[in-house]
């Protein structure tokens, strides 16, 4: 059940400052904008998910804010024209570039959450139920892991099902930020990453994936140390500007993050988690 809409609160009119910044921020060339989803949410809210308003602040408004922090980042760079994988991947063990990685990471993986869901969802496949009832034993298993992975991050990300190679499939969590992609999970500890700058190990690993090319055509030795290359397939949002409004904060065990998240279980859209596994082919017009 959706919460009715908690009221507003109001912060002032913006400043002169404010307003001046605003306009040196939005004169500036926009490659990154916020994407157009499969479905359209904005009049009618995410059904039994999110409110109108919900939706607003966890697409509209968030995609809004970092598109445009994208693009005051990136303008005049190198990156300016890149999306927003390929730039969490250029500037994931880049310390000088954190803030560029992070709104890049979480322009992706807010899209990706996104794009997971439909307001029509359709029963999973025998194919693809088959493959994950064979990694996790069942449906309700994965649904319960799912579900009890999120509730239990203390703390905002993503939780990911991930394809770790054909018919296998694993849960990975991220926190904040973070990211499901190998190229983003380099650890150089025998060297100091702050004086490595762009010679740092990734750079042959994102040579081959960050424009354009997929993790498969990497070398296992151009892979994060103990790194596996895996596919994401659907991801589970947790940051609670994505819940709060409509589901609270679950005081007496009433609603909140795990209210939440059982819902979206019945939202995802399998046939477009099927596509990316590559079980079922797109539809051509």
């Amino acid at each position: 059940m959706i919460r009715p809409r908690l009221r507003s609160l109001g912060f002032g009119a913006p400043t002169v400052a404010s307003k001046s910044i605003v306009s040196s921020v939005c004169s500036r060339r926009s490659f990154h904008s916020v994407p157009k989803l499969r479905h359209d949410y904005a009049e009618t809210g995410v059904p039994n998910l999110m409110s109108p308003a919900g939706f607003s602040i966890a697409w509209t408004d968030y995609m809004t804010l970092v598109t445009e922090k994208l693009n005051e980042l990136t303008a005049g760079t190198e990156l300016e024209g890149k999306d927003a994988k390929s730039v969490s991947l250029m500037t994931a063990r880049e310390p000088g570039k954190a803030r560029e990685f992070n709104w890049a990471s979480m322009a992706h993986n807010n899209h990706f959450f996104f794009d997971g869901i439909t307001p029509n969802p359709t029963p999973i496949s025998e194919p693809m139920k088959k493959e994950l009832e064979a990694c996790f034993s069942s449906m309700e298993t994965l649904r319960r892991e799912f579900v009890l992975t999120a509730n239990s991050m203390f703390g905002p990300g993503f939780v990911w099902l991930v394809q770790a190679g054909a018919g296998t499939y694993r849960l990975l969590p991220t926190y904040l930020a973070g990211s499901p992609y190998p190229g983003a999970h380099w650890r150089a500890q025998s060297q100091d990453m702050n004086t490595l700058g762009n010679r740092g190990t990734a750079t042959s690993y994102l040579r081959n994936t960050a424009f354009g090319g997929r993790a498969q055509s990497a070398k296992k030795d151009d892979l994060p140390p103990g790194g596996i290359d895996v596919t994401p397939l659907l991801c589970l949002n947790t940051w609670e500007h994505t819940w709060l409004l409509d589901w609270g904060v679950g005081k007496g065990g009433a609603g909140g993050k795990l209210a939440y998240a059982e819902s979206w279980w019945e939202m995802i859209d399998w046939q477009h988690v099927e596509q990316k596994a590559q079980l079922t082919r797109p539809a051509f017009r």
